[in-house]
């Protein structure tokens, strides 16, 4: 799947319009459009995050936001996670998911990596080693769970 995307690590100041207007034109066409989650996407902590970009062609097809630790938890942490729709079933939401992993793991070890996982995901993240945390609570009107990769 990764050779034909060219994925990027950025921060915030180094997006282009072009990127961030294609970040959230992404996260609201699966967020609130998608699942019909009418919420605030644009929560100003983007300015406090590093951004993986995929691009195949001029299209962003997938994407996730990570933040270091103190930001969100009080571990590292990533959210955001997301792919456009006619490129699901290829890997692609793993493979991001992966990259954010590594990604936290060597730029911030001895931390755990915390996400807010839509719980429906649960099996997913079970399976990239995230372990669930705490009760299943409501977040934007859909069911949510914290899960957790411990620190190495």
């Amino acid at each position: 799947m990764g050779k034909e995307i060219d994925y990027k690590w950025k921060k915030f100041d180094e997006l282009s319009l072009d990127d961030l207007y294609a970040i959230l034109n992404l996260r609201q066409k699966v967020f609130i459009v998608e699942q019909d989650c009418p919420y605030i996407d644009a929560d100003y902590t983007d300015q406090d995050a590093f951004h993986l970009l995929g691009y195949k062609g001029d299209d962003l097809i997938g994407y996730l936001r990570a933040f270091k630790p103190g930001i969100k938890y009080e571990g590292a942490s990533m959210g955001r996670i997301v792919t456009e729709i006619s490129s699901r079933r290829l890997g692609l939401g793993k493979e991001i998911t992966q990259m954010g992993v590594d990604f936290l793991v060597k730029e911030y070890p001895n931390h755990e990596i915390v996400i807010s996982a839509q719980h429906r995901l649960e099996h997913f993240y079970i399976n990239l080693g995230f372990i669930p945390r705490g009760e299943v609570y409501l977040e934007d009107n859909i069911d949510h769970i914290q899960m957790y990769l411990p620190s190495k």
